[in-house]
């Protein structure tokens, strides 16, 4: 079972997968910094999903959300729409409230603060607009639906167009549409891999979580896999609706559809109940599937691509000439077209935080900083330093090893261990065209500096 029948069909069957995506950092504001820049974190400086970590902060604002891709696209008169949850810290006091509306966007129509379904507050243009609880009228997934089929009929047909979507869902508190809420009864987290399996030679968090796991936390993240995909129906209703509004129009030939996410997700693995944040691949790969002009359908492309390369992407379409952007990634255009594009075409993007659900475990800490280099060229490899008292290293072998369930740092070869520290080293420093003089096949970075606050994300 899957609640993203449709999304598949309609674009990873009508175009593009990618099997190896991936997230910079495996959290909410940082990610989403990344995908509107195409910058690693260390350069776009938002580190966690506070004030004090430059989520949508004053100094974001004044420096890295000036040249992100909305911004180049509007330069090449692009009609642009936004829609949904922004960045964490959206429309507070000090970050201009919702009057502030972020340079490149013509209709803006966001959520202020973190997902909700009900009961929220959106800046419409820097104008406050209040929603209650009636699923007609207030429901999120559906109403930025709704606002973007509409801005589809009134837009101008003579200059392109870029719609950014960006529902709730999955993310909690997984309210579903009342006509979903009775689906996938049956449905409970998978049992494969390293669910449920001790952290035994991990990093600290990783070691402390009680093994194996109390049945009152299985109970509970059963519980939140089915709401998490139910809240998933909606969305696959709106690629949907999207696709057949595009078809009606006679823009949908015309119209690259992008579906992916900011970030994985945990459900028991490693007897972590659910959350993000960890450097494992259930954290930080991300699904990504695109259709469009040029590409052929039912591709699985396994070469590996990063959030930040959807920036220059969506850029490389538009006809930008991206050497006069300041980006960390690269275009993956031509790994999915296979012929000449003439003219510009349409885009569409689809203290210790201890949790207790109901069984306490510690997800996340001041010190859970990390940066990872991965390498998908001579080895499958992940290597990982910690900055924190143990000066903690991982090492995974992901061809023998897929579900990284042991850490080899003791049995490889020094020599390997030296190149990969010095590979990371220069990616954690890298600007722009440095962070591209490895092959595409080879290595990339990705890191989190993780605790804001002892809240939710």
């Amino acid at each position: 079972q899957t609640p993203m029948k449709k999304t598949k069909a309609l674009i990873g069957d009508a175009g593009a997968t990618f099997s190896n995506a991936f997230t910079a950092t495996p959290l909410c504001c940082p990610s989403r910094s990344s995908i509107l820049t195409g910058q690693y974190p260390h350069n776009h400086s938002v580190r966690n999903n506070s004030l004090d970590g430059n989520c949508s902060s004053p100094l974001w604002q004044k420096g890295p959300e000036t040249t992100a891709f909305p911004v180049y696209l509007s330069k090449q008169h692009y009609q642009t729409f936004y829609a949904g949850k922004y960045l964490n810290q959206y429309g507070k006091k000090e970050t201009g409230n919702v009057g502030y509306v972020p340079p490149g966007w013509d209709q803006w129509h966001a959520l202020m603060g973190n997902s909700q379904y009900y009961n929220y507050t959106l800046s419409v243009n820097g104008k406050e607009e209040q929603h209650g609880d009636n699923y007609e009228k207030d429901y999120l997934t559906d109403l930025i639906l709704n606002r973007s089929l509409h801005f589809l009929d009134d837009r101008s047909p003579q200059r392109p167009f870029f719609i950014m979507l960006s529902p709730p869902a999955p993310h909690s508190p997984w309210t579903a549409a009342p006509q979903y809420e009775k689906n996938f009864t049956d449905v409970k987290a998978p049992r494969d891999g390293s669910f449920d399996k001790p952290g035994k030679d991990k990093h600290w968090l990783l070691r402390q979580p009680s093994n194996p796991m109390p049945s009152t936390s299985l109970n509970f993240l059963d519980n939140a896999y089915r709401k998490r995909w139910q809240t998933l129906l909606s969305v696959d209703d709106m690629v949907e609706a999207l696709v057949k509004k595009l078809e009606d129009l006679k823009e949908l030939n015309n119209t690259y559809i992008f579906y992916t996410s900011d970030n994985g997700y945990h459900t028991g693995q490693f007897s972590l109940p659910i959350d993000k944040r960890q450097l494992y691949d259930f954290d930080i790969r991300i699904p990504l599937m695109v259709r469009g002009p040029g590409i052929k359908p039912q591709q699985t492309l396994p070469a590996p691509v990063l959030n930040i390369d959807l920036a220059p992407t969506f850029l490389d379409i538009s006809g930008l000439n991206l050497s006069f952007v300041n980006m960390d990634g690269q275009s993956f255009l031509s790994q999915m077209v296979t012929l000449c594009l003439g003219g510009r075409q349409n885009v569409s993007c689809s203290s210790l935080l201890q949790q207790c659900f109901p069984d306490c475990v510690c997800e996340d800490a001041y010190n859970n900083t990390y940066a990872c280099v991965r390498t998908l060229a001579e080895h499958n490899l992940q290597y990982c330093e910690f900055a924190d008292t143990e000066s903690f290293v991982e090492v995974y072998n992901l061809t023998s090893d897929p579900h990284q369930l042991e850490n080899i740092v003791k049995k490889v070869d020094p020599t390997l261990l030296q190149a990969m520290n010095q590979r990371l080293i220069k990616l954690q420093s890298c600007e722009g065209d440095s962070c591209r003089v490895f092959p595409k096949h080879g290595s990339y970075q990705y890191g989190c500096q993780c605790l804001e606050n002892p809240n939710r994300i």
